[in-house]
This record gives structure tokens, C-alpha cells and sequence, in this order.
């Protein structure tokens, strides 16, 4: 191998690894802002059940169940 292939094989190297130590910092940082925001509030059982009636009931209209709602 000549010299010039080295020495481009080293650079090569050198600039992934410090692409991946960028890329490690980066999703680290992003981890914290993440668990720095506070927590969505929770929702209850009620409005869950309600969003999947409706959603449940749209699924039927478009399915063309009931004929006199379109």
C-alpha cells in the first residue's frame, strides 16, 4: 500500500470518529431537552373512550353503514 492510501485510510478514520462523537453529543443534548419538558398531563379513561367512539364511528360512516348520516 502506498503511503498516500495510509495516509488518506488514517483521515477517513480520524473524520468518523469524529462524526460519531458529533452524532453522541448531539442525540445526548437532545436527550436532555426531551427529559427537561414536563410531562403531557394525563388523560383520563373518559376521553380516551370518547375519542375511540368517535374514531370508531367515522370508521363506520366511511364503511357506509348507516346510509342517512352522509
Amino acid at each position: 500500500m502506498s503511503k498516500n492510501k495510509k495516509i488518506a485510510a488514517a483521515m477517513t478514520a480520524v473524520m468518523h470518529y469524529i462524526k460519531t462523537q458529533e452524532e453522541t453529543a448531539a442525540m445526548q443534548t437532545q436527550a436532555q431537552v426531551v427529559a427537561a419538558r414536563p410531562a403531557a398531563a394525563a388523560t383520563g379513561l373518559w376521553s380516551a373512550s370518547g375519542r375511540q367512539a368517535i374514531m370508531q364511528m367515522r370508521s363506520l360512516v366511511q364503511m357506509r353503514t348507516f346510509k342517512g348520516l352522509r
